[in-house]
């Protein structure tokens, strides 16, 4: 019963980080709130822009989330090939492990939970990758010879932070395989990578560097904002070549 609860340990971490996170950021927003106001920034400037910049930018953007969701294929693909190698991978685990030795059916309940992340890393990639190409379409079909309102800025920003999310979500899944991995030298080895994994997640999220940073720049641009005049009052960009 302790190797299949530290067997599933990892996924049951990442399943609750993925819904406890969420009810943390009503209290203190994240770096992944605060860069939404950031992307509520990028779209809201789109808007007054005629350039393939932005197409460049969500280009990048897309290219990166495409290649993890590539490579969580490999990973699939892989954790199925040594399924088919369990004898080799019983005799290198008989060297390896610090503690005890598996049975066969805990290491393929195990691999089986490997399999699970894996999966779900590539459906939120590709459910990412999907949701960045309806941000691409909705700000392409934007009409640059009028002012666009509130409610369309907010609803193209909001694309764009669903295809982060998952994206994040994704890049969790990754994370939280390393103790997947550790599981195979000690259970308790596995429980403790997963911990550690939690702290380190949660300090990027909450307390690190690039959060101060970013949280700075929303509130030089939020003072910005609000010291700025209306648009209405604002002289019209010249066009002239």
């Amino acid at each position: 019963m302790t190797t299949l609860f530290t067997s599933v340990f990892p996924l049951l971490a990442y399943l609750a980080y993925n819904i406890i996170v969420p009810l943390i950021e009503r209290a203190r927003p994240s770096l992944s709130v605060i860069m939404n106001m950031q992307r509520r920034r990028w779209v809201a400037n789109a808007t007054r822009r005629e350039s393939p910049f932005d197409a460049i930018l969500s280009g990048n953007i897309m290219g990166s989330v495409s290649f993890l969701a590539s490579t969580s294929v490999l990973l699939v693909l892989a954790v199925f090939a040594v399924f088919g190698q369990l004898p080799t991978l019983m005799q290198a685990l008989d060297s390896l492990s610090l503690e005890r030795t598996y049975s066969v059916l805990d290491v393929q309940i195990h691999l089986g939970v490997m399999l699970a992340m894996f999966v779900m890393a590539f459906f939120a990639f590709t459910l990412s990758l999907r949701q960045f190409n309806h941000f691409c379409i909705m700000l392409g079909a934007l009409e640059h010879d009028r002012d666009a309102t509130e409610e369309e800025i907010d609803a193209i920003a909001q694309m764009n932070g669903l295809g982060a999310r998952n994206f994040n979500s994704g890049i969790r899944a990754y994370y939280f395989s390393v103790a997947t991995v550790a599981w195979f030298v000690s259970e308790w080895l596995a429980i403790a990578v997963c911990l550690v994994t939690v702290l380190i997640l949660a300090h990027r999220e909450f307390f690190s560097s690039a959060h101060r940073t970013a949280a700075s720049a929303s509130l030089i641009a939020a003072r910005l904002r609000r010291d700025a005049p209306p648009r209405s009052d604002r002289p019209a960009p010249s066009r002239d070549l």
